[in-house]
């Protein structure tokens, strides 16, 4: 059951707490009275590591902004609910809001996201949804050899990851690879929407709980683990995952919402009647749950600005078709000519 490229979309969100997992670069070793020698793990071809800015490199960052993503703006009884795609991996470049996407937030009286990753003790719940429980199997030792290959060819150090459940091993190696491409999840756009909302006072509300996200992506299930293991592993072979990601990322930072409808067509991962259940479940099945919320904080008086993963805005089943369907008068925000991100900055094709 190949469900990966699914299951991917829901882990980049589940994925934003372990955005510091560093590359493997072990330390230098010296041999008795020699010179240092350099880790296996020190390879020329392991990306460069996500630079944390300066106050000063982030303040540049945000004068320099330009506005990327997909807007909408939803209006009941009089009050605004601002609907913005996310990505929850970028370059550092982009995930400074740009003027409208701003503006919008600050108009807000409450920001929601799917989890609120400043919250320490949402993280935690998440953190401890994901780690493998005491005396839980090990993986089919073909596989954990397969996934240790994998870490060493995607530069990341096994002891960064052995507290994770298998599940969340392979993914955050899969998510690792968009490296090559310069995305990182250290600066998806989620956690830096979520730090500019708190510096600014505003209400931040999580749309999801961490137990139901982790439940997407992990199972107690021996076989389940084994199998949602191999599919991610097939795909790091066969070299498919990096290029989605940079494809997806691409049509996110040009605010390409038809190619992004198009997924099912050139994704590869919805071909038989139980890849399009997985999806439905992970995608679909979220976004009138999410909407329930959205429209009861609405008539509570407030006016939002939600934040989610771009895909849980498209199609008949998105959040703007909901939010019409509850009586919003919703319509897409254009950014001005020149206000978009550069169309070469990543490619849209695989």
């Amino acid at each position: 059951m190949r469900v990966i490229c699914a299951r991917r979309l829901a882990a980049l969100a589940a994925a934003l707490w372990l955005a510091a997992v560093p590359p493997a670069r072990a330390a230098a070793t010296a041999e008795p009275g020699g010179e240092a020698q350099p880790s296996a793990l020190e390879a020329s071809h392991c990306p460069p590591e996500a630079v944390q800015p300066t106050p000063e490199d982030a303040a540049a960052g945000m004068r320099a902004a330009v506005d990327s993503g997909l807007l909408w703006k939803a209006t009941k009884a009089g009050r605004t609910v601002y609907l913005y795609g996310t990505i929850h991996v970028a370059k550092l470049s982009w995930a400074y809001p740009g003027p409208d996407v701003m503006r919008a937030l600050l108009a807000s009286d409450v920001v929601a996201l799917e989890l609120d990753v400043t919250d320490m003790g949402v993280l935690e719940r998440l953190r401890k949804a994901l780690m493998r429980p005491p005396g839980a199997p090990e993986l089919p030792a073909a596989l954990q050899r397969r996934l240790a290959a994998q870490m060493a060819a995607n530069c990341v150090a096994p002891d960064h990851l052995d507290a994770l459940r298998p599940e969340m091993q392979a993914i955050t190696v899969d998510l690792m690879t968009a490296r090559q491409f310069g995305l990182y999840p250290e600066y998806g756009i989620d956690m830096v929407l979520a730090g500019v909302a708190r510096s600014a006072g505003k209400t931040i509300r999580s749309l999801e709980t961490p137990e139901s996200q982790a439940s997407l992506l992990v199972s107690d299930d021996p076989a389940e683990t084994a199998r949602s293991v191999g599919d991610v592993l097939d795909e790091l072979e066969e070299g498919r995952s990096a290029q989605m990601l940079q494809r997806l990322a691409g049509d996110w930072q040009r605010g390409d919402l038809a190619d992004m409808e198009g997924y099912g067509q050139w994704c590869q991962c919805l071909e038989t009647p139980q890849q399009r259940a997985d999806f439905a479940k992970l995608i679909d099945e979220r976004n009138p749950l999410m909407v329930d919320k959205i429209v009861q904080w609405q008539a509570q008086g407030k006016s939002l600005f939600v934040a989610v993963g771009s895909l849980h805005m498209t199609g008949r089943l998105g959040l703007p078709e909901l939010l019409k369907a509850r009586g919003f008068q919703v319509e897409r925000v254009p950014f001005p000519p020149g206000r978009q991100g550069p169309v070469h900055a990543v490619g849209s094709s695989t």
